[in-house]
C-alpha cells in the first residue's frame, strides 16, 4: 500500500484558539492536492452533530474524545488521512484514543499545538477568553479548567510567531517521516 493509499490519524491537541483548526484545514487541502483521502474532523463540528447535548464535565469531554477517537479509527482503518484539530484536554482521554487506535492497527499521531494561552486568548477566535474574563461562561480550558499537556507527542508545534505555512510543512514532514504522506 503506498502512502496515498494509507490511511492514519493526526490528533491535534492544544487550547482553544491554538490554531488547530486553521493547521487541520491547510494541511487537509496540501494532502488532497498530493492525491490523499483527507477529512477532517473538528472538534466544534463533531460538539453539534454528534456530541449534541454534552457538557463540559470531565466525563462528557471524555466522552466527547472517545466518539471523535471511534470515528477517526474507523475512517483511517480505510484509507482515509484523518485530521482531528480537538482541544481533548485530558491525558487519560487521549491515550484511550491511541491504545483504540494500535489495538485496531490504525496509525495514530498525536501533535500537541503548543501556543501560550497569552497568544490564545489574544487571537480569541471565537471570543471564548474574553467571555471568561467577563464572567459570561467558566471551565475554559488551560484558564479555569485543567488542560493536560502532553507528555511525549509525536510533534510539539510552537505556533506563535511561526506562518502557518511553515507549521503545515512541518506537520507535512512528520506524516512524511512516518510514512504516511
Amino acid at each position: 500500500m503506498t502512502p496515498a493509499e494509507s490511511g492514519c490519524t493526526l490528533w491535534l491537541t492544544g487550547l482553544p484558539s491554538a490554531g488547530k483548526t486553521t493547521l487541520a484545514l491547510a494541511l487537509a487541502e496540501r494532502l488532497r492536492g498530493d492525491g490523499h483521502r483527507t477529512e477532517v474532523l473538528d472538534g466544534d463540528e463533531i460538539r453539534e452533530f454528534l456530541s449534541r447535548g454534552l457538557g463540559f464535565s470531565r466525563q462528557d469531554r471524555y466522552t466527547n474524545v472517545a466518539r471523535i477517537g471511534f470515528v477517526a479509527q474507523k475512517l483511517a482503518r480505510h484509507g482515509v488521512k484523518v485530521l482531528v484539530p480537538v482541544i481533548a484536554p485530558y491525558a487519560d482521554a487521549r491515550a484511550a484514543v491511541r491504545a483504540q487506535h494500535t489495538a485496531a492497527r490504525t496509525p495514530f499521531l498525536e501533535v500537541h499545538v503548543a501556543t501560550p494561552v497569552e497568544v490564545c486568548a489574544v487571537r480569541d477566535v471565537k471570543g471564548l477568553y474574553a467571555r471568561q474574563a467577563a464572567g459570561e461562561i467558566a471551565h475554559l480550558t488551560g484558564v479555569d479548567d485543567p488542560y493536560e499537556i502532553p507528555e511525549a507527542p509525536d510533534l510539539r508545534l510552537q505556533t506563535a510567531g511561526r506562518p502557518v505555512a511553515e507549521s503545515v510543512g512541518l506537520l507535512h514532514g512528520l506524516l512524511i517521516k512516518k510514512g504516511m504522506a
